[in-house]
């Protein structure tokens, strides 16, 4: 597994890494992201053992696992919309080196974690070992996660590199979650000083809670099409 950068983020930039996960909050928070940012393709995820597939949205290639640029505040975004069961530990052995290589100054990592009850409003944790963020943190009026599994990246993320920071929000469900995702990026505006007008911004994370529906739901044809093909020559 391989990081591969047509252009070079400078150094000591922030990584954002969002993986499907639970209520695809982290997918929704990554998509707008990019898109209030403006953030740039500039790299992607490539191994072999990634699945062959593709998604095509409005005319546009959607890379799997691209790595994204804004350079105005020098952030860097991991958004992925393909299945990576099996292979999480190669992709943070391949995000730890390109931390490494970049000097990055904080990996934060965001997650979607079950809710037993349906809030007004859902709530976001934090969870991390350095003193200095655990005290933004608190001064943000947050709590830091004190029960919870987790698993997939983020999970392998937390064993590999404790010094990572992650934000959960907590989602309704396992469909797509665009609350819990606006929640995710109020607590990064506030945390990153991004500026984001928070006025249009459900409506927008619904807009792209549609998208990210649409461009999965012809990732999971792909992938049955697929199988069908295989049963049909095999």
């Amino acid at each position: 597994m391989q990081i591969e950068l047509k252009e070079k983020p400078k150094k000591g930039a922030v990584i954002i890494e969002g993986f499907p996960g639970f209520g695809l909050v982290s997918t929704i928070a990554t998509e707008y992201l990019i898109d209030h940012l403006d953030a740039k393709l500039i790299g992607k995820f490539s191994s072999e053992k990634i699945p062959a597939m593709i998604a095509i949205h409005k005319g546009q290639i959607v890379e799997p696992l691209g790595v994204f640029y804004d350079e105005r505040n020098n952030i860097l975004i991991v958004r992925a919309i393909a299945n990576v069961n099996g292979l999480e530990w190669e992709i943070t052995e391949a995000m730890t080196k390109l931390a490494e290589e970049i000097k990055a100054k904080e990996i934060i990592s965001i997650e979607g974690i079950s809710s037993d009850q349906k809030l007004p409003e859902p709530e976001a944790f934090f969870y991390t070992k350095n003193e200095e963020r655990i005290k933004k943190f608190t001064n943000m009026k947050m709590r830091e996660i004190d029960e919870g599994i987790i698993i997939g990246v983020t999970a392998a993320l937390l064993t590999k590199m404790p010094e990572t920071t992650f934000l959960f929000a907590e989602a309704s469900s396992e469909l797509p979650d665009s609350r819990a995702a606006a929640k995710v990026i109020e607590v990064l505006d506030n945390y990153l000083k991004l500026k984001v007008d928070f006025k249009p911004l459900v409506k927008k994370a619904e807009d792209f809670e549609s998208k990210i529906r649409e461009i999965l739901t012809k990732t999971k044809d792909v992938g049955i099409q697929k199988e069908k093909k295989e049963s049909y020559f095999g």
